[in-house]
């Protein structure tokens, strides 16, 4: 029984963490050969005040609204 753990920046969609299950949840069925109902996906997620790399916290180093993609008014 596969338990996925998966460590994200908070900010993202329920849309996106559900296409993202569906995903890795369909590699791991293909790759280890097991019935989907078996694998587990667990999603934790962090403020990026709670996270920093290089001794400077996410917040700090690449402000709030880095990892989204932008959008283009047209």
């Amino acid at each position: 029984m596969p338990i996925i753990t998966v460590k994200i920046a908070k900010g993202r969609s329920v849309t996106q963490k559900r296409e993202l299950v569906k995903a890795i949840t369909e590699v791991i069925v293909k790759t280890l050969d097991v019935k989907k109902e078996w694998v587990s996906v667990l999603i934790d997620e962090f403020d990026r005040e709670n996270w920093a790399t290089g001794g400077k916290l996410h917040l700090d180093k690449f402000g709030k609204g880095f990892g989204k993609k932008k959008t283009i008014n047209k």
